[in-house]
């Protein structure tokens, strides 16, 4: 899936280049695996990949989990990487569900 590189603005009114998605491959699952339906794997604007990211059938409906750290011994999650920003994590999101549903129906 290629996705063409959009511009987003910053506080003081300068553009910058987004990190975008260009390529997105999604593995569902042919038999369930509890409440994780597919692996997925993003490359950002040709040059970083991240793997181990998860399509999750959540209360709240389907949504991308990224990869945690198996060794933190915390209450919660400790997410390996994840977007900073809202539009990043919101972007990557989009591509991973859009292809997740193109292969499942």
């Amino acid at each position: 899936m290629k996705v063409k590189e959009s511009k987003t603005q910053k506080k003081d009114n300068a553009f910058f280049d987004v990190l975008t998605c260009t390529n997105v491959q999604v593995y569902p699952f042919k038999e369930h695996a509890g409440k994780t339906k597919a692996f997925a794997r993003v490359t950002i604007n040709d040059q970083l990949q991240l793997t181990g990211l998860r399509v999750v059938d959540g209360v709240n409906g389907f949504f991308v989990s990224y990869p945690i750290d198996p060794n933190y011994k915390g209450d919660d999650y400790h997410s390996i990487f994840y977007p900073l920003h809202r539009e990043l994590r919101d972007h990557v999101e989009q591509c991973v569900m859009e292809k997740y549903q193109e292969l499942v129906n």
